[in-house]
């Protein structure tokens, strides 16, 4: 294994059967044990980070109904003058 400062060596425990049923899989696509745990970690990190910006977002959508204050000024309407026109 090349000395690659950017990759770092793991050491983690697993049920028995799903290690059993990884193998299998590992067996079937073709890729080593390192690209297949390396995938599924990538993959549910990915996941967990989109959940956190979907409940950050559910909940501002929450704040902004229940808050008059927002509201207001969100529909505030200020006199402006479009410069553009000239």
């Amino acid at each position: 294994m090349v000395n690659n400062p950017s990759v770092e060596k793991v050491t983690f425990n697993i049920p028995t059967d799903l290690k059993k049923r990884a193998v299998q899989l590992k067996d079937e696509l073709h890729i080593s044990m390192s690209a297949l745990y390396k995938d599924a970690i990538d993959t549910y990190v990915k996941q967990k980070e989109r959940e956190k910006w979907e409940n950050a977002a559910k909940m501002m959508c929450s704040e902004y109904e229940n808050s008059l204050e927002l509201k207001e000024w969100v529909e505030f309407e200020d006199e402006t003058y479009d410069y553009s026109s000239k």
